[in-house]
């Protein structure tokens, strides 16, 4: 709570914790995410004079990974030291969901692109500049989620924060901002994933062929749209949650009961597993990518 009653101003000064919980939690993902983040960079980078417009794609999705990943020690270190709250946090907020929403909205483009070299093979590959069509798709992105923060950067001010990766539990997100994080930044790629993903395996389960290639085609596609729903799911949920739940302040212990935030935590935390969940795209991706270049010598 920040509220201006003294009792409550206490709590929240007495808010900023040591995590071990979240520390612990976020440590291993830290690690193994720019392990995997590191070796997918340099692979794309290697072969970068053989690139497709899946190529610029992913590799716009492993920078997204790659920039969310970086900035996790920062909250690992808050979680066991407490970080003060200044525009320093302002902008690790703003960074984390930058770079998440920027793998949302990624997926969908790669979603898109599959399926309509799927549905529409002949015409797909007469089509020009593919390249420098997603290279553009993927900077529009970008400047979209650039500019949303730059309207709504009151939202995370530090005067607005319980802590520094947290926000006031009475001073919730504008609902308009938080519609437009719930239905633009979530539930409209998830249609449009949800809407690709089927016609791409319903097309290659049509035909008569039982290709290596068709298999992990239809199983990138399946595991793309599993770990969407269950990366991104809870944290837009518990946005709706949050903003509608009023958590309680037990006044005799001093103690603020927030099952809704501790909820949103442990959701903010499993949206961060998509930088290391994404590795089974980058897996079959690269391995029918190097194949092919092995093949081609």
């Amino acid at each position: 709570m920040c509220n201006s009653t003294s009792s409550i101003t206490n709590v929240t000064n007495a808010g900023c914790r040591v995590d071990f919980l979240q520390g612990f939690a976020y440590s291993p993902l830290f690690l193994l995410g720019f392990i995997i983040n590191a070796a997918v960079l340099h692979a794309f980078i290697a072969k970068r004079d053989s690139w497709t417009d899946t190529h610029v794609y992913m590799f716009n999705l492993a920078i997204a990974d790659s920039a969310l990943v970086l900035f996790l020690p920062f909250r690992i270190y808050n979680a066991f030291f407490c970080l003060p709250k200044t525009h320093l946090c302002t902008f690790l907020i703003y960074i984390h969901f930058i770079n998440m929403y920027a793998s949302i909205l990624t997926t969908a483009a790669i979603s898109v692109q599959r399926y309509l070299v799927i549905r529409f093979p002949l015409q797909a590959r007469s089509w020009r500049k593919k390249k420098e069509i997603a290279f553009v798709v993927c900077l529009v992105l970008w400047v979209l989620l650039v500019t949303l923060c730059v309207i709504y950067r009151g939202e995370n001010d530090p005067n607005r924060l319980w802590t520094c990766y947290e926000r006031c539990k009475d001073l919730p997100l504008k609902l308009h901002f938080i519609l437009i994080l719930v239905f633009l930044g979530f539930l409209t790629p998830l249609l449009t994933i949800g809407f690709c993903s089927s016609q791409i395996i319903w097309i290659l389960l049509k035909v008569d062929d039982e290709s290596e290639e068709k298999k992990s085609t239809i199983g990138i596609v399946t595991a793309n749209i599993i770990v969407f729903i269950v990366c991104y799911t809870p944290i837009h949920v518990g946005f709706l949650v949050n903003y509608f739940y009023v958590p309680p302040l037990d006044w005799e212990s001093g103690r603020v009961h927030l099952p809704a935030h501790e909820y949103l935590q442990s959701a903010e935390w499993i949206a961060s597993t998509n930088c290391c969940f994404d590795f089974i795209s980058y897996y079959f991706l690269l391995r029918r990518f190097y194949y092919k270049s092995v093949g081609a010598q």
